[in-house]
């Protein structure tokens, strides 16, 4: 044996034993007659001790060469430790070695292995395999395992089945760019990475399965935006004979026994809000409801006046900023700026102190006065002690920036508490989108999704106005699973098709083999899908996914530790039937 125990686990009922251990060196402390190692694998740390007196010389005079990150066997016996340590688990205790090998010498690594590192962030990227070691990346790779076994043995015990299903597919003109894949044996003609398995399960659907689930890895060749990976991983989950509520409280339940189980935390029943609602009172459509600072709507209290910013503005609307009143003047101008960036856009912006005895100081005095500012107060839900924070323009794009203005604030006041958990239903989504490079209506979830029964005449008037039976599932803000009650026979899914512009020819040639299985018996069905890269970054405390992937890729999609992607040998390309352009 390599070992007898770990190095997490003794400690002063195993005094006198003999035990073999195996690791690696975290560090070394060279006294000249005693030397002491830290010994390290994935459950601990334990000491050893290598004592001149006691120790044999050629044991000694190797331990003398020890450094960082050497692998290591040893075997000795299970002292007290005279200088205990009490934030180690085994800190009562350490090893008086008898026997050393050294199993694998190393190189010095290029950042310190250890909890604060010196090691920045593309250099930990290129040497992932080191970072791994390290116990922050450590502990959140166990916590994702964690997070995949209740999920497993959640949906298991609700009668899901796993079933895998084909990587490569066919490749499809809606949603997101596919990843494309050669095929050798057929000229000219390619596979796709799937974005999703969505057809697939609901042909498991089709053929009976009944209720499906699968962690799953899914690809899309999009825009790489902050902490978005071309490779991700979803819980892809699917029903029959369901309707949306079923759907939701399946998945509420999967929520709240992941936040019991993983967190400690007993949640009541989720609040929902249509997403008419969440637009208006956030600005988006995924909501932090940790915090306040809900929009208030300032057309009919602000546009009665001689400013002709917010005259000629379709939306005028403002947030109040809770305690900011105190706010300098350098602190406000610094607020106005970071909205004038051009990842917000905004032209500028007004702003209304409430101070604490009541009174009410604008940027635009000259236009309105004190009565008129009361109503913004009132309409923002502004206290005294608060500042409000006025934003107009065209009405989606006001709210677009100030939502991200919104969050901002929350994240400088403290208001995000990664301790804290407020989930959220969001519901009635439109179910088309308009396009403006297209020209053309796009499904907002995919063109699978059912409209609303009441709603279906409108998609020959009105095919803006057509909600679908379509829901997500929000978390601190962040998109954490979404689903929809799909389309399940031919007429209705080919209605949908032609108002999304696929001729017949079209739809035939891309989703026919759907078409056709809806046509031999398909039950009513729906399903959802979590983002189970962000779902277990939340429940770990952080919004960065990086972390909780084994082997992550940068913000350009590389590997830099593989050097991924790369260019392939001619004769692969030949094999082919790939001619790169000069």
């Amino acid at each position: 044996m390599y070992r007898s125990h770990n190095c997490g686990e003794l400690n002063a009922t195993n005094i006198n034993q003999e035990v073999t251990l195996a690791g690696w060196v975290q560090k070394t402390r060279n006294k000249g007659f005693l030397i002491w190692a830290d010994l390290r694998d994935r459950y601990g740390i334990t000491q050893l001790i290598f004592d001149e007196s006691r120790t044999d010389r050629t044991v000694f005079e190797r331990a003398e060469t020890l450094g960082r990150e050497f692998v290591i066997q040893v075997k000795g016996t299970v002292i007290e430790r005279e200088s205990k340590n009490p934030n180690m688990a085994t800190g009562d205790v350490e090893i008086l070695v008898t026997e050393l090998t050294v199993l694998n010498a190393a190189l010095v690594p290029p950042f310190t292995i250890e909890d604060e590192t010196d090691g920045g962030e593309d250099l930990r990227m290129k040497y992932r395999y080191l970072d791994i070691r390290r116990n922050p990346v450590k502990n959140s790779l166990l916590f994702r395992h964690k997070v995949a076994m209740e999920v497993r043995n959640y949906l298991s015990g609700k009668g899901f089945v796993e079933v895998e299903t084909p990587v490569l597919i066919k490749s499809t003109p809606e949603g997101a760019r596919d990843f494309v894949v050669p095929s050798r044996m057929n000229e000219g003609q390619f596979y796709a990475l799937p974005q999703s398995p969505q057809t697939f399960k609901q042909l498991l659907m089709v053929g009976g399965m009944d209720k499906y689930f699968q962690i799953v890895k899914c690809f899309r060749d999009e825009d790489l935006r902050a902490d978005r990976q071309p490779e991700f991983t979803q819980i892809d989950c699917e029903m029959a004979f369901v309707k949306q509520e079923d759907i939701i409280q399946m998945f509420e339940g999967l929520a709240s026994h992941l936040l019991k189980e993983l967190k400690g935390i007993e949640t009541g029943t989720f609040p929902r809000m249509t997403y008419d609602e969440a637009m208006k009172k956030y600005g988006n459509d995924k909501p932090d409801i940790r915090f306040g600072m809900e929009f208030g709507e300032l057309n009919t209290v602000a546009q009665h006046k001689e400013f002709g910013v917010f005259n000629n503005s379709e939306l005028v609307v403002g947030i109040a900023v809770p305690g900011a009143a105190e706010y300098t003047r350098k602190q406000i101008d610094e607020l106005i700026e970071w909205v004038k960036r051009p990842q917000v856009g905004a032209s500028g912006m007004v702003y209304v102190k409430y101070n604490t005895d009541g009174s009410l100081k604008s940027s635009v005095d000259k236009f309105y006065d004190e009565a008129d500012l009361k109503q913004w107060a009132e309409a923002t839900g502004a206290q005294p002690g608060d500042l409000i924070l006025v934003l107009s323009g065209d009405a989606n794009k006001t709210r677009t920036r100030l939502s991200a203005l919104r969050m901002e604030l929350a994240t400088r006041l403290g208001l995000r508490k990664p301790d804290e958990f407020a989930p959220l239903w969001v519901v009635d989504f439109p179910l088309l989108e308009w396009d403006e490079e297209t020209e053309r209506f796009h499904a907002m979830h995919h063109p699978f999704t059912s409209p609303k029964p009441e709603d279906i005449a409108l998609l020959e008037t009105n095919p803006g106005a057509v909600r679908a039976n379509a829901y997500d599932l929000v978390l601190n803000g962040n998109e954490i699973g979404g689903g929809s009650i799909r389309i399940h026979d031919k007429a209705t899914q080919s209605l949908m098709f032609k108002y999304l512009g696929f001729t017949e020819e079209e739809a035939k040639a891309q989703f026919g083999f759907l078409m056709d299985a809806f046509q031999y018996g398909a039950p009513p069905h729906g399903g959802l899908a979590f983002g189970f890269d962000r779902l277990v970054a939340i429940l770990g405390g952080q919004e960065t996914i990086r972390d909780f992937i084994a082997f992550p890729k940068n913000n350009s999609g590389r590997d830099v530790m593989i050097d991924a992607p790369s260019v392939i040998d001619n004769k692969q390309l030949d094999e082919l039937h790939i001619t790169l352009k000069k």
